[in-house]
């Protein structure tokens, strides 16, 4: 039976943006037919979590209702370079925990990290979702391969906006920065689009 996994930012006993992942487990249920959910707060209240600082927690579950945790001292990664990778036919829309094809993208490139370009659209890094910078507002692509909830909460808070962001227009962009449960907007903490060590020359791709 497929797994399925939500990471939680847990910062001095505190857990963020519970609301969105409740929800996006809940859909997860509903989807594949299943009634009922489980939840999530419950499920941290019971580990009885006192330790204050920055932590990573991971709730692997199934459809049967059988849950895993973890719960990880957490650090944002640095990273060095990016490199864009394609990939017409990769599927993550819901957060399996199964993440083979990713690891796949990630060990034939040559970089730090992948963007995945799914059809000449930017989507995602193979663990967070992307903004990216033009002039003094930041964009999120709407070809995203999962709606994840930091995201989600930007849109809703009007800190970021939409964009179709593509192999075309990519460079009309300057920076970009890395979002997730985990990794919060913040634009002190951003990479220039140099840093993508395979850009494409415009002359290449057709309009």
């Amino acid at each position: 039976m497929s797994q399925f996994i939500e990471s939680i930012k847990i910062e001095d006993q505190e857990l963020f943006l519970l609301e969105y992942h409740q929800k996006r487990v809940d859909q997860t249920f509903t989807h594949f037919g299943k009634e009922g959910s489980i939840d999530l707060e419950k499920i941290f209240k019971k580990l009885e979590h006192d330790e204050d600082g920055l932590y990573k927690f991971k709730i692997i579950y199934d459809l049967d209702k059988r849950v895993r945790t973890q719960m990880i001292p957490y650090a944002i990664p640095e990273i060095l370079d990016f490199q864009l990778v394609e990939n017409n036919s990769f599927d993550y829309s819901f957060k399996f925990e199964d993440r083979k094809e990713l690891e796949k993208m990630k060990m034939k490139s040559r970089a730090g990290e992948i963007i995945i370009v799914k059809n000449n659209h930017i989507t995602d890094t193979s663990f967070s979702n992307l903004l990216f910078l033009k002039g003094k507002d930041w964009y999120t692509p709407k070809t995203y391969l999962l709606n994840g909830v930091q995201r989600q909460y930007l849109l809703k808070k009007k800190k970021i906006k939409e964009a179709d962001i593509t192999l075309q227009n990519i460079k009309e962009y300057s920076h970009f920065q890395l979002i997730n449960a985990m990794n919060d907007f913040d634009d002190m903490f951003i990479y220039s689009i140099d840093k993508i060590n395979n850009l494409p020359e415009k002359s290449i791709y057709k309009n």
